[in-house]
Formats: structure tokens, C-alpha cells, sequence
């Protein structure tokens, strides 16, 4: 399998680097996500554009740059010789958008906010002795037992960064959704513009001091060169690309591919993929209900599904998806060819396995029940084609269309079908939210209640996650990734549809877009 991705280059994105903006220009940047905005909470959602909204109005005490290395944003920090103890020491001018200072025990609780809801910080802290503040403007986390990616996991920018609130927010009793959007980024939210699904709008938070190192990715100098940005929802991608010819969009953070001729006839227009990695689509298999609850109807499911056909019909154009057997991305360092039996031989020979696999599985002709966002158009294709084939192979299936909202809510229970519940459906990760076994929500093998959607189960993977954290070297860390990976396939943890690079389309009066792992707005300006 051989693939290319058009990617489009770091030096063109600065191209307007030397862009100079008046100080004070009145400009507003309006733009169509790549889905709506319908709940706000980024400690309780990891849905990219809830994440995306997040990084608009909080902060984080670290940031990641683009090698992928953990820098100070709202904290300076100090390890101690045996990497036990981190002392995190606030930057001086840090304010909420209420106007309050920013204190130590405000990170603490949205530290603690942050562990109940993300399986990769729980790890962390089943590792932490203690977290406290030490002074209005110092923290301390204390280590129980060695655990290498302190730094890493409260830089990471997906699939839930740790960012930080008041106190009084971060107190929210678990599970239950934060109201206010009060934090200490570079964006201040207006509430009352805020029509769910509709619109949400930003203005500039003039309060904000960034930092003085060059912007890089969530790290460096957060510097806001528009006055408000508003994010729109469009009917349909066609509506979005006439309102981006006639200037009443600036951009498109992700556009059907099949539409981007339309655009790069247009002078006024440029495409290309902001976000420097690209995302995987995942088949989610819900091991609690049958049919899948059997590990060999998951494995049959598997090879009757095609990455091919999924990508060609949700992309179209090869030049924008890669196919790999890798749940970590195609292309990181941790990237590994284990599991890809599942992927070898044409589809039809893959269809005859999974016949052959179904049979001796037992399948009782129990329906799945697949979700279809209808309102997400990067994965409203894949349930039907995933059906079908299938149905081809010999499952029943029922393909239930909502909104990609209901869907997120849906997929948090594992009642009855009957009653609510669900038994597949796909979604999609940025690589920099799956790129170890650590962040990797959907690798999470302990079958709680709390883990990520689909609840697998497997002692040997939960192992082997604790054995990463306190690997010396990355020798032994592929080693271990590549365990996991192939358990994950053998167990059908979920389903690798394939890799695809976003394309986002602008109008060339943007100057300054700045490369990540998500659409950001600060160094853009028009």
C-alpha cells in the first residue's frame, strides 16, 4: 500500500509570517468548522470541535510545540533529580476572564477535574502522592512511583487537553457539565451570541499577555491579531463554498474534497491542510452487547470491512488518506505493521473470510445497530458502506441517522439496544490524540465504566500500558506499542478505517495561519 498525502507546506502557511497588523485593527474572522458546536464542556467531550473551542478560552499549564515537545504556557517548571517531584510556577499577569488572578489552587482542582475525566491523566495520577499548592503561584505533584510522562500528559493537546479553570468550576461535581466559560486564554466567549448547533463567538481577550517565545503549535506566544472570530454552521459544503467565494466566510477548516476544484479556480482562494497530522477513522465495536461481545463476530466484522472503500467513498482522492494497520498513525515513530493480517488479500478474499468467521462464531442473527451522524460530513458515508458489507457477509444490520450531537450522547451508555443502547458506529482521531498507548483512549483495556466508549477488555493490554509508562527507551517502547496494536486487532478493539488529511480552504486576505494539531486562532489575522 503505497500513499500520498498532499500536504501543504509549513513555509507556505508562514508565508505572511513578516505580516504586519495594525495594532488595534477592528477585524472579525468568520469561519465554518468541520462540525457545530453544540456543548461546551472540553473536560467532558472529546469531540474535536469542543476541544477546539476549548483551546479558544482556556489555557494549559504546558503546551506542546511541533516536534511534539512539552513547553511552559501558563507555568514555568522544575523536576527534581529523580523526576519525582514537578514544581509548576505561574507566570506573572495570568487573569480569568472575570478578572480574578489565576492561583495555584485553581490548577490543582482543574488538575483533579481533569484526572476524573481523561484515562490517560487517571493513570497519571493512580502514579501521584499528592498535588497541592504550595503558595498562590506554585504547585507541587509529588510522585508515589516513577512515571515518565508527567510533562507530556498536562501538554497534550488532544483528545482532552488539561485545561484550567477557577476553582468554583473546577469544583463541578462530576459528570455534570461546567456553565460558565470562564478561563485565561487568548479568547474571551460571549455567551449570550451562543446558539448551539447555530453560531459561537469570540472576542479577543485584551487581557491576555502572551508568552514571549514564537508561536508553536498550542506553545510560544498566543498573540491575537483579530478583534472576534465567529464560528458559523452551514447548511451543506456547497452553501459554505459560496459564502467563502463572496467574503462572507474567510475560511473553511475542513472541505469535501471532491469540491476542491471549485476553489483552486478561484485567485482569491487557497487550499491546503493546516493541521499538520492527519486524523484516523475508527470503527467503535460496543463489547458489552451482542453481537459484539464476541470476540470472534468482532474478527469477522473486521474482514469484511474494507479501508479501501471506506476512504474512497468518504475522501475520494487517494492523494488525501493513507491505509496502514498502525492505531498509533501511519507515520510516527511508534508505527508498526502488526495487526495487518487483518488488512491483507483483496476485498473478496477478505469477504470470504469474514463468511467463514461468522459461521464458526456462532452469530445468532442478532441486528447491529450502526449510528450515522448526519450532519458531519467526513463520516456520514462510512455506517452505510460498513453495512453493507456486512450484510454481505451475513450480519443484520440497522442503520439508525441522527445528529452527531445525539450520537456523542448516545455512545456513553451501554443499555439495551432496545432501550437506547448501540452496537457500532465510526468516529475520528487527530494523531496527535492516539500517537502512544497512553493517550490512546480507544486502547483503554480495562472495561470500566469510565473508559472511552466500547468498554474492551484485556489484562495483558492494561499491562503492557503500565509497562510503556517506565520504558527507558524508545526501542523498548515500540516494542511494547507493537504488543498492543496487535492485541487490539486480534481482540477487534475497534476497526482502523484509514488515515486522511484534512483540507482547508481561505480566502487569501488571511495572512499568518498557523500549522497544529488543531485549527488555531492566534497569529492569524486579515
Amino acid at each position: 500500500m503505497t500513499f500520498r498525502f498532499k500536504t501543504f507546506g509549513v513555509a507556505a502557511l508562514l508565508a505572511g509570517s513578516v505580516y504586519a497588523m495594525p495594532a488595534f485593527a477592528e477585524t472579525t474572522l468568520n469561519v465554518v468548522m468541520q462540525a457545530p458546536l453544540r456543548t461546551l464542556d472540553p473536560i467532558l467531550s472529546t469531540a474535536q470541535i469542543v476541544r477546539t473551542h476549548g483551546f479558544m478560552v482556556f489555557d494549559t499549564l504546558l503546551g506542546m510545540d511541533a516536534k511534539y515537545a512539552p513547553q511552559p504556557q501558563m507555568a514555568d517548571y522544575a523536576v527534581s533529580a529523580d523526576k519525582m517531584t514537578y514544581t509548576l510556577t505561574l507566570r506573572d499577569g495570568l487573569t480569568w476572564h472575570d478578572g480574578t488572578p489565576v492561583k495555584a489552587e485553581d490548577c490543582v482542582a482543574s488538575l483533579k477535574r481533569w484526572a476524573e475525566n481523561d484515562g490517560a491523566a487517571r493513570t497519571m495520577m493512580a502514579h501521584v502522592a499528592s498535588i497541592e499548592a504550595t503558595s498562590d503561584k506554585v504547585l507541587v505533584i509529588k510522585l508515589a512511583k516513577p512515571f515518565g510522562q508527567v510533562l507530556e500528559l498536562l501538554a497534550k493537546p488532544s483528545p482532552v487537553p488539561p485545561f484550567m479553570m477557577p476553582k468554583r468550576l473546577a469544583e463541578t461535581p462530576a459528570g455534570k457539565q461546567v456553565t460558565e466559560m470562564i478561563g485565561s486564554g487568548p479568547f474571551r466567549f460571549v455567551a449570550d451570541q451562543y446558539r448551539p448547533g447555530d453560531q459561537a463567538v469570540y472576542v479577543k481577550n485584551k487581557d491576555y499577555k502572551p508568552r514571549s517565545e514564537p508561536m508553536s503549535w498550542t506553545a510560544g506566544g498566543k498573540v491575537i491579531n483579530v478583534d472576534k472570530v465567529v464560528w458559523k454552521a452551514m447548511p451543506d459544503m456547497q452553501t459554505s463554498i459560496n459564502a467563502l467565494q463572496s467574503g462572507d466566510v474567510d475560511l473553511i477548516e475542513q472541505v469535501t474534497i471532491d469540491l476542491l476544484p471549485l476553489l483552486k479556480a478561484n485567485d482569491e482562494i487557497k487550499t491546503g491542510a493546516i493541521n499538520a497530522l492527519g486524523s484516523q477513522v475508527t470503527g467503535r465495536f460496543n463489547h458489552r452487547l451482542p453481537p459484539f461481545d464476541n470476540p470472534k463476530v468482532r474478527q469477522a466484522a473486521m474482514f469484511a470491512l474494507d479501508q479501501d472503500q471506506l476512504m474512497q467513498t468518504a475522501i475520494g482522492d487517494s492523494e488525501y488518506y493513507k491505509l496502514c494497520a498502525s492505531v498509533y498513525g501511519c507515520d510516527v515513530p511508534l508505527a508498526s505493521d502488526a495487526g495487518s493480517e487483518f488488512l491483507k488479500g483483496d476485498a473478496k478474499e477478505r469477504m470470504a473470510k469474514a463468511r467463514e468467521l461468522l459461521k464458526a462464531s456462532g452469530y445468532d442473527g442478532t441486528p447491529v445497530l450502526m449510528m450515522q451522524p448526519t450532519d458531519l460530513t467526513i463520516l456520514s458515508t462510512q455506517p452505510i458502506v460498513a453495512a453493507e458489507r456486512l450484510r454481505e457477509a451475513g450480519f443484520k444490520v440497522d442503520v439508525v441517522s441522527m445528529d452527531w450531537a445525539t450520537l456523542q450522547s448516545r455512545k456513553n451508555g451501554w443499555q439495551p439496544v432496545a432501550q437506547g443502547g448501540w452496537n457500532m458506529f465510526f468516529t475520528y482521531w487527530g494523531v496527535s490524540g492516539i500517537w502512544n498507548p497512553t493517550v490512546h483512549a480507544m486502547l483503554d483495556g480495562s472495561g470500566a465504566d469510565t473508559a472511552w466508549s466500547g468498554w474492551p477488555k484485556s489484562a495483558r493490554v492494561e499491562e503492557l500500558r503500565t509497562a510503556y509508562l517506565t520504558a527507558a527507551t524508545l526501542d523498548e517502547q515500540k516494542k511494547i506499542a507493537r504488543e498492543i496494536q496487535q492485541i487490539a486487532w486480534d481482540e477487534g478493539f475497534y476497526y482502523n478505517a484509514g488515515e486522511f488529511q484534512a483540507v482547508a480552504a481561505w480566502r487569501t486576505s488571511l495572512k499568518n495561519l498557523q500549522p497544529g494539531p488543531i485549527t488555531l486562532f492566534w497569529g492569524v489575522g486579515k
